[in-house]
């Protein structure tokens, strides 16, 4: 299928959003807690929403006949996989952290083996394995001998529960229950749909706020200078405002509404294989905002982690998103 120009924007926004969303992350350490930034990015997002789906509550029934299913959506793509990131970004580098996430589809193809019954071929297998020495490296850093020493970064180990999250949730919006199939299914559009998970997610964001404010574990983390130096001038209220509307708005918001656009256009397929420019975008954004260069083994993971996807999704087994 031919890709014109506003497709390509559609498909290249949401990754540079995400890989944004990490850095800013990075950049707020410190700011806030981390599982408390979750929750009140997920709230602001939420009053941004209502006005677009608050009409969704027009029909009640329909969201309180199919509460369970919103709740565990809600539950690994808003409160689990966010929660889970924010705290990777307080000890791994964005860098490390999109890398990890860019092995998502491979772990999409474990779950759907496992859990959902979903064949997988030898291709898939073979692209599982280069992926997973991709993540390897990165959390090795370069180093064999720090996995066989199990020094490993927390922040890198973080990532990969939340890859395994975010792996759960894709295959729920892809095998929903019979509530929200075909003619059963609601007609909630984007706005609504993503508006509801936030709702539910909340929940659970909200209630790990609040353990994380009771029990706060470790030492409070030191803010990240910005390779920018006026950035580092500014109030730290000022700084935490800017980049909770951030990403608020763009890897939640826009990059949601631009990811729905495109997939629309060109099909989850090919859709998938923009998500592997996020890790370059944080690169450009990591060395912009807080002048961290990649290393050698950063472009070696991506190479790999890119060519185990493309393996994985080539001729027969290909898998929706």
């Amino acid at each position: 299928m031919k890709l014109d120009a506003r497709t390509l924007l559609l498909l290249t926004l949401p990754p540079m959003m995400w890989a944004g969303n990490a850095v800013v992350g990075r950049l707020l350490v410190g700011l806030m807690p981390p599982v408390q930034m979750n929750a009140v990015r997920w709230s602001l997002v939420a009053v941004l929403l209502a006005p677009m789906a608050w009409r969704v509550w027009r029909r009640p029934g329909e969201v309180w006949a199919r509460w369970p299913y919103l709740a565990v959506i809600g539950a690994l793509g808003v409160g689990t996989y966010n929660s889970l990131q924010y705290l990777a970004l307080q000890t791994s580098t964005p860098l490390n952290v999109t890398l990890i996430g860019a092995s998502i589809p491979v772990w999409m193809m474990v779950v759907g083996a496992v859990c959902f019954g979903q064949p997988v071929s030898r291709r898939q297998w073979g692209g599982a394995a280069l992926s997973t020495v991709g993540v390897l490296l990165v959390i090795a850093q370069g180093q064999w001998r720090t996995l066989l020493q199990v020094q490993l970064v927390p922040g890198d180990l973080l990532m990969l529960l939340a890859s395994l999250a975010w792996a759960f949730y894709s295959w729920l919006l892809a095998k929903p229950p019979q509530s929200m199939r075909g003619d059963r299914r609601p007609a909630w559009d984007w706005a609504e749909f993503l508006w509801l998970q936030i709702l539910f997610g909340l929940v659970w964001a909200v209630l790990c706020s609040g353990l994380e404010w009771a029990a706060p574990m470790g030492t409070q983390a030191t803010p990240v200078p910005s390779a920018i130096g006026a950035i580092n001038a500014w109030p730290p209220l000022l700084r935490l405002a800017v980049g909770l509307v951030f990403v608020a708005l763009g890897p939640s918001i826009v990059a949601y509404r631009c990811w729905g656009l495109g997939v629309q256009a060109v099909g989850p397929t090919l859709a998938a294989f923009f998500i592997n420019l996020t890790p370059i975008f944080a690169a450009v954004w990591a060395a912009i905002l807080l002048g961290q260069l990649p290393r050698w083994y950063h472009p070696c993971a991506l190479l790999l982690i890119v060519a185990g996807i493309a393996l994985s999704s080539s001729k027969r087994g290909t898998q929706t998103q």
